[in-house]
């Protein structure tokens, strides 16, 4: 082995040896992660995260995996010449819309990542709410406008817990239907927090396409490592958090206060970004943790 080849294996080696406390101590944790964004859309990177999914199995990690699908939805309702309307952000869904979303999610999105799950070494399976009564929807209050727009109204985590005590990784989409069988669309991090809350996960991954909280969001530096449900509280009455990380800040606060042990929301675009946050001191998003 030549010098330069030496250098890079001691390199790798240095990087194994960082991670072995965090793996150490992880292993048998529970991790629930709400992947979308970029990860989910460029192909090259898609197969990466799920590598790295399947990494954190290996070393006893189990996982679940939501997943939203919004890019996905929009091209096939174009394709229909169905109307993609948003309202604050949030997609209107009538009744037809509903069926896209519910055969993009299911049928396409969640069948190709238990594919890749599969064919890269671990054990993947598909659900969404309706199976094994997963979890119960309901329209949210005042928002008759958006269709049919729905959140979590209660879970029954023993399908859950089974599949992940055998060793599979349970791929959800998140749709979901009330107690007359309507389906409804429901946020993909509200879904990953409330079943995060559900089994008392020890982490909470919410993967986007921004770096994390920013206290200003055109400076990539001035980005928030660490806070606690206080300080986020108080950086939404600042509006430091602001727009679309509302939501993202909501969710996290939900499952920390429901007993999940940190929440880290992290840029899916950045290869390796789950490892990274993970297997790290630094970290690469920001973590909120109770105190």
């Amino acid at each position: 082995m030549d010098r330069s080849n030496n250098k890079n294996a001691q390199s790798r080696v240095q990087v194994l040896s960082q991670a072995l406390p965090y793996i150490q101590k992880f292993h048998g944790k529970v991790f629930v992660i709400k992947y979308g964004g970029s990860a989910m859309t460029d192909p090259k990177l898609k197969l990466q995260t799920i590598k790295d999914f399947v990494l954190l199995s290996c070393v006893g990690i189990k996982l679940v995996l939501v997943h939203g699908g919004g890019p996905e939805i929009n091209t096939m309702c174009k394709k229909l010449n169905l109307r993609v309307e948003f309202i604050d952000g949030l997609r209107v869904t009538d009744a037809a819309t509903m069926e896209i979303v519910e055969m993009v999610l299911v049928d396409k999105v969640q069948k190709e990542l238990v594919n890749l799950i599969n064919v890269s070494g671990a054990k993947a399976i598909g659900l969404c709410g309706k199976d094994g009564k997963l979890f119960s929807a309901e329209q949210i209050p005042g928002m008759k406008k958006f269709g049919y727009i729905g959140q979590v109204k209660s879970i029954d985590n023993s399908v859950l817990l089974t599949l992940l005590e055998k060793g599979f990784i349970p791929v959800i989409s998140s749709v979901g239907a009330d107690s007359k069988g309507q389906n409804y669309n429901i946020n993909a991090d509200n879904v990953a927090s409330a079943i995060a809350s559900s089994i008392k996960a020890s982490k909470l991954v919410l993967m986007t396409d921004t770096l994390g909280i920013l206290k200003n969001s055109k400076k990539t530096e001035s980005l928030i490592s660490r806070l606690s449900v206080k300080q986020a509280m108080q950086y939404m009455k600042s509006k430091t958090i602001s727009g679309g990380m509302i939501p993202k800040t909501w969710a996290a606060i939900d499952a920390l206060k429901q007993g999940v042990d940190s929440v880290h929301i992290i840029d899916g675009s950045l290869k390796h970004s789950t490892l990274l946050e993970v297997f790290t001191d630094d970290g690469i998003g920001t973590m909120i943790t109770r105190n």
